[in-house]
């Protein structure tokens, strides 16, 4: 379910997105550009901000940077660009967008002394990455691996209204959500391994 309104979500978001696209391609700005520039919005926010504990900022910035991740891929199939090296620059941006979300906010829960927070969002650092991995090593080696209870998309929202609720209300949100995110994760790291596995013994 999480999945199908990810989908629907991220294609509403684009059809909204795509005047904005277009006139980013007429005035000769690439996707990949915006890609990068995204990523930089989301880092920069990510330092800024989140590692200084101003959550509410920094969902609204990094939300409003994150939508390049949308707008990005519909404006290289608008221009007929589409292509590897622009999907794997996609990818490894993704990368370093999360990481630096997450690390500023082991930062601040570092400063702060909380440290079963800073554990949680340790957890989620590295299993958020091995998440993408064990999927991106699956279809390389020809397999499907279209299952995920927490992927990025819910790993993101998660956090931003966790951020949210701890900004606006009780100190209680980001460290909650940061271990939902954390527990999600390392769930779907075995679901996945799992999904592979069960492929692999069909075979033989």
């Amino acid at each position: 379910m999480a999945k199908i309104l990810g989908v629907t979500v991220k294609a509403a978001t684009a059809r909204l997105l795509d005047p904005l696209g277009q006139a980013l391609l007429r005035a000769g700005i690439s996707p990949n550009a915006v890609t990068v520039v995204g990523t930089l919005g989301v880092v920069v926010g990510s330092i800024f901000l989140a590692a200084r504990g101003r959550f509410w900022e920094a969902v609204l910035v990094i939300t409003l940077c994150g939508l390049t991740d949308v707008m990005d891929g519909s404006m290289a199939r608008a221009r007929g660009t589409v292509s590897r090296y622009g999907a794997l620059l996609d990818s490894t941006m993704d990368r370093v967008a999360d990481g630096a979300i997450f690390s500023a906010l082991i930062w601040w829960f570092a400063f702060s002394g909380d440290k079963p927070t800073v554990l949680a969002a340790l957890i989620c650092l590295v299993s958020g990455q091995v998440v993408s991995y064990v999927k991106a090593r699956a279809e390389g080696l020809g397999m499907s691996c279209q299952v995920g209870l927490v992927e990025r998309a819910e790993r993101l929202i998660i956090v931003g209204v966790g951020a949210l609720i701890t900004a606006f209300g009780p100190d209680w949100g980001l460290p909650v959500a940061l271990w939902i995110v954390a527990v999600g994760s390392i769930f779907t790291v075995g679901q996945r391994m799992w999904h592979v596995a069960a492929q692999e013994r069909q075979k033989s």
